[in-house]
């Protein structure tokens, strides 16, 4: 499967954006897509997923960090997740990526619950 972020860009603090992930290829090979995000000098992080078939289907996940600011969504006929990300704070600053795989319950906030990776889109919130 191909994936490819776009919307991010440079938003004041308690701005808003949203990201878009498109699909593409193999489809019907995955389950789900999360979005991790990673700062500069820190690990990659697990910010929102949203399967949509079998368990937990449609119920969507955030870390706690951005829980009650971002929202996330898909529309299954574009084959693209959104993640809307409301009252941006500077900590909110790295590169996100999408990340499209069949997690299960135990590693869908993982790395490891997704074999295909987009390129990543920069979010720069300044203070």
């Amino acid at each position: 499967v191909q994936l490819q972020a776009s919307g991010g860009g440079l938003v004041q603090a308690g701005g808003s954006l949203r990201l878009s992930c498109a699909a593409s290829g193999s489809v019907s090979s995955i389950n789900g897509m999360g979005w991790f995000r990673q700062a500069p000098g820190k690990e990659r992080e697990f910010v929102s997923a949203i399967r949509w078939s079998g368990w937990s289907s449609g119920t969507p996940y955030y870390a706690d960090s951005v829980k009650g600011r971002f929202t996330i969504s898909r529309d299954n006929v574009k084959n693209t997740v959104y993640l809307q990300m409301n009252s941006l704070k500077p900590e909110d600053t790295a590169r996100y990526f999408c990340a499209g795989g069949r997690p299960i319950l135990s590693t869908i906030r993982r790395a490891e619950g997704y074999s295909d990776w987009g390129q990543g889109t920069l979010v720069t919130v300044s203070s």
